[in-house]
């Protein structure tokens, strides 16, 4: 069984929902990621999302395009999230960890050789932003080989054909975009999520994770709601670029600003 599913599977026996933070690997230094990561596992993630600097993040807004311009300013390669990803599972061999990222650096590393160093790093997941599902047989072969699960992204635009077709190639759980646009942007309409969850649920029996738009405790209690896990991004690398100058004392922000959502998230939980 993968971590992630163990993971979900716990939760669900618990009554909770997943709590996924989502950082860029290498920003504001190197050096701190591996504690963020700790930090946030500390302050009640469930399972972490850690972003492959990318010079054109197409989909992301601009909170998280200077984030990659900062972690790639250092130099940030493939090569290093993933030994950032095995340095972290010296201490942490539970928490499941989802790189995100755009396919260039995929396939440039080439997915066979990406998909081993991946397995033996302990990734669990991987979210390839501009990756279809139909166009990316070689790459789902060489994941499912080292059990390495393979999310994929649903917008509020996808049609109902195109939901099953993303159902049958997912895997770990699938993420909702609860927006239109890119990252950091627009508000959510908790109600309009609600109506695509119950129209995804007819597709597929995986988690459901929901992200974008999500700032706060509240927008975080109100998609748990609705969702088997709250995926939080833009407000974190916020945070980061705060305190890019005073890097070690990012562990700590970044716990305080998680902790809002998880008791939030938690209250909600016990009032379902």
């Amino acid at each position: 069984m993968s971590r992630i599913k163990a993971c979900f599977d716990k939760l669900k026996a618990d009554g909770q929902t997943a709590l996924i933070p989502y950082i860029t690997a290498g920003d504001p230094e190197p050096w701190v990621t591996v504690p963020m990561l700790h930090a946030l596992v500390d302050a009640g993630a469930n399972i972490l999302e850690l972003g492959i600097p990318f010079s054109d993040p197409m989909s992301d807004g601009p909170v998280i395009q200077k984030a990659c311009e900062r972690a790639l300013k250092n130099d940030v390669s493939l090569h290093n999230v993933l030994d950032m990803v095995a340095n972290f599972r010296e201490k942490d061999t539970e928490t499941p960890i989802v790189l995100m990222g755009y396919a260039n650096p995929l396939e440039a590393m080439g997915y066979e050789a990406f998909a081993e160093k991946a397995g033996q790093a302990g990734v669990d997941g991987v979210l390839t932003v501009d990756m279809p599902p139909e166009e990316s047989e070689e790459f789902l072969l060489s994941m499912d080989k080292r059990n390495i699960d393979t999310i994929f992204l649903v917008a509020p635009t996808t049609s109902p054909e195109r939901m099953a077709k993303i159902a049958k190639y997912a895997k770990g759980f699938i993420y909702y975009v609860s927006i239109k646009g890119v990252t950091g942007t627009a508000t959510l309409d908790v109600s309009e999520v609600a109506g695509k969850m119950d129209l995804l649920k007819q597709y597929t029996d995986l988690p459901l994770g929901v992200g974008f738009g999500i700032r706060d405790g509240k927008s975080a209690a109100a998609v748990s709601k609705v969702s088997d896990a709250v995926v939080v991004g833009s407000s974190l690398v916020r945070c980061i670029e705060e305190h890019a100058e005073r890097p070690d004392e990012l562990p700590a922000a970044l716990a305080a600003l998680l902790a809002e959502m998880r008791h939030a998230i938690n209250a909600q939980d016990m009032a379902k």
